[in-house]
Parts: C-alpha cells; structure tokens; sequence
C-alpha cells in the first residue's frame, strides 16, 4: 500500500481507539477516494479494522485493477449469486468479529448493504462517525493541495468565461453552460456540487441553482461555480451587476467583501472558526445588517465542496490548523431588494500565511 494511504488509515485508528470502535465500514465516494486514490469507483467498500489488515470488497470483474492501485487485500463478489453486502458481512467475520462496533459514514450507505449488516450484527452496535471521517481529511497533504490548485484555476477559467457572457436577454442557463465547458477544457473533472448562476431576486434563495430565466438590466447576477481534479474540489463565488443596481446593494457587497478580507486575516494555525467568524461578522453588525446574516459564513473543503469540518460559524471552538482549506464567504445579506450579492473563495491554510487558491479579483463586476 502507497505510504500516504497507510498514513491516512493509522491517523483512521488513532481516531477509532478513542471512540471504541472495532471497524469501519467506508462506502461514501469522499472516503474511497481518501483511502483508495482511486476516482472510477463504483460498487466498492472498505473495511479498516482498529488492528489487522484493511481490505476492500467490489465487484469480481474489478477486483483485480482495485488491489493493484490502491495496495489494499480486494474480494470480489459474483453478482447476483453474491453482493456488496454478503461479501462484507462474511470479510467482517473472518476478522473474528462477532458482535462489532462498526462506525458509519454520514451519507450513503445503500439500504440493501445496510440490512444485509443489521441481519448478521447487532444494530446497537452501528455508530455514526461522520466526525472522525472530517477530521481525518481536514488538514491537507501537499499532493491534495496540489489537486486543489488545479481544480481552483479551472474554477477560475469558468468564471472568466461566465462573466463575459453576462449580458441583458441571455438566461442563467446560458451563462452556465459557457463556464462549465470553460472548466472542462481547462481540466476540471466536472462540477463539485450543481452550479448556481442566479440573478435578480432569486440570489436571495438558500440553495439556489441556474434557470430559464433571463437577465435584465439593473439587477445582480451571482456566479458561484465549482470544479474538481482527482475528485479534490475547488469553488468560487462572483457577482456581476447589469447596469445600474441601487446603491445600497452595491453598498452590501462592498461589506461582505471587507468582511471576507477581515475573516481571511484572521484565519491563521491557533485561531478557532468561531474567531474568523467573529472577524467578519462585526463588519456585517457595525454597517447594521447583522440581524439578516447567517451563523456560518465558511466550511472545510477538500473532497466535498462543504465539509463538516472546520466550520466557520459564530461560536464554533474548532481549531483551525495549518494545511486545512475552507472557503470563505458563503452568506449574503437576506433583505429583499438590497441583498442578494456574494462572494466566496477557497484559502489554503499556510504556516506562516495563507494563499487563496481561487485568484481572481473580486471587486464587483460592472457590464
């Protein structure tokens, strides 16, 4: 096995000794890629044992190709005389387990895969551990990193491309196909969540996402796009204003951009997510819009364009360390009329400085 996957899965059991566990059961694509290096991933699951030897269970046919790249003991089942789930549950007893503390992931785990487990083990025994899985993944090796820069100068490109398609009379639609084939022929490996070009009153949505509709002049326009190397996710948020916006809006922005710079200086090896936080939040309350802002303004990033860990938020105690990457900064000003705009940037945590991958400018774009 490739040594950073045995570091990777060492670092796994230090985290299961302190919570009791005896396996874990990795299906979700996040984690297969962190333990395997592996991106063509489909019907397999690892299996890390606090002591033995890890292995991983796919279909017959890749059995071969998935122990050879990624150094793990791989079992292949015969679909449909085997699946997924018989093949765990007998490589789980051939550890010697017989009723195991197994800890979960926090998506995806198929009901058919789970069931087959609740039949053979005690389901008193299922632990959900999506905490230590975060954890693991938050402070970043250099090759990820590296992974990172590429995704975030695809990114980049797909934002070039999208603001010179802004004009009146294009759709949301429009504007996004142009950056996602900038991205794909920059090298992305497709988008790291559903892209939003959004404009309008429709910025002011939680999860919003590109429509029919068309642009108009006198309104904003938020470009937020992702893209992906090796599964390593990059983001970033732009927005365009079409013609003459009121000025209070464009007020609102250049708040939320001095707050980001704030949150950025801020964020350094010893502060805790609560601190950065707190650095941009007194921007957004001193210009009097703290009664519209949301309590987390930045996530980790990494293998998902959100991770759980850190969270950038108000109050939040986790540590931020160097080698971590988070975004920052996701809220706009909910006030209809005035808010709406946003702006988003992924920083890779230094030890003597940060450096944002995602290195386009920022001030608001003007057509």
């Amino acid at each position: 096995m490739p040594a950073r996957y045995a570091y990777r899965i060492e670092k796994a059991r230090e985290l299961m000794v302190k919570k009791d566990l005896d396996l874990l059961f990795v299906v979700n694509r996040e984690n297969l890629i962190y333990f395997t290096g592996l991106t063509q991933i489909e019907c397999l699951a690892v299996l890390i044992p606090r002591e033995g030897e890890p292995c991983a269970v796919t279909l017959w046919l890749d059995a071969d190709y998935v122990e050879r790249e990624s150094g793990l003991k791989t079992y292949g089942y015969h679909f449909p005389r085997e699946s997924l789930a018989s093949k765990v549950v007998e490589r789980i007893k051939a550890y010697g387990f017989k009723e195991p503390r197994i800890g979960f992931e926090r998506y995806f785990v198929d009901f058919a895969v789970y069931d087959g487990l609740r039949q053979a083990f005690p389901e008193k025994n299922f632990i959900g551990v999506a905490d230590l899985f975060y954890r693991i993944r938050s402070v970043k090796e250099p090759q990820e990193i590296e992974f990172m820069r590429r995704a975030a100068a695809a990114a980049c490109r797909g934002m070039e491309a999208a603001i010179k398609s802004v004009r009146p009379g294009v759709t949301e639609l429009d504007i996004l196909a142009e950056a996602e084939y900038a991205m794909l022929k920059a090298g992305s490996g497709g988008s790291s969540f559903r892209p939003q070009v959004i404009s309008g009153e429709r910025t002011l949505l939680t999860h919003p996402c590109a429509s029919n509709k068309k642009i108009v002049p006198g309104e904003v326009v938020v470009i937020h796009l992702g893209a992906t190397c090796e599964g390593y996710c990059a983001k970033i948020c732009r927005t365009v204003a079409v013609g003459k916006i009121p000025a209070e809006q464009e007020k609102v922005y250049q708040v939320l951009l001095e707050a980001q710079g704030r949150a950025i200086d801020i964020l350094r090896p010893g502060a805790t997510a609560g601190d950065v936080d707190a650095a941009a939040r007194e921007v957004v309350e001193k210009a009097g819009y703290g009664s519209s802002y949301l309590d987390v303004v930045g996530y980790g990033v990494g293998l998902r364009q959100s991770e759980f860990y850190p969270i950038i938020g108000k109050g939040r105690t986790e540590v931020i360390e160097a080698g971590m990457v988070v975004d920052l900064l996701l809220p706009t000003i909910y006030r209809p009329g005035l808010g709406g705009p946003r702006v988003t940037d992924v920083i890779y945590v230094g030890e003597n400085k940060n450096e944002i991958l995602t290195d386009y400018p920022r001030e608001l774009v003007q057509i």
